[in-house]
């Protein structure tokens, strides 16, 4: 079961360890006053070099259609798709 925060209006704190299924509390266990679940933000850590670059490659423009790398170029892709549609008849 998790435990959840909860704050009241008058600044008290305090934790309750309660079901995913449960209603949240609406007052202090100490004052009484009106209380809210705190929410806070989930730690996520990226480790390594880069994820960015290796997730996606060093060729990503090839692979979306941009310009051709240095040394190759855009007809040599389509000369082979040429000989296959030949093939197809």
């Amino acid at each position: 079961m998790p435990i959840y925060e909860y704050r009241c209006e008058r600044g008290h704190t305090f934790e309750v360890m309660q079901r995913m299924s449960d209603e949240p509390l609406t007052s202090c266990s100490t004052c009484e006053a009106p209380a809210r679940r705190v929410l806070h933000p989930v730690a996520v850590h990226f480790k390594g070099s880069g994820f960015y670059t290796t997730d996606y490659g060093r060729n990503r423009t090839k692979r979306i259609g941009g310009d051709a790398p240095e040394g190759e170029s855009k007809s040599s892709g389509s000369s082979s798709d040429s000989s296959g549609s030949a093939s197809d008849d």
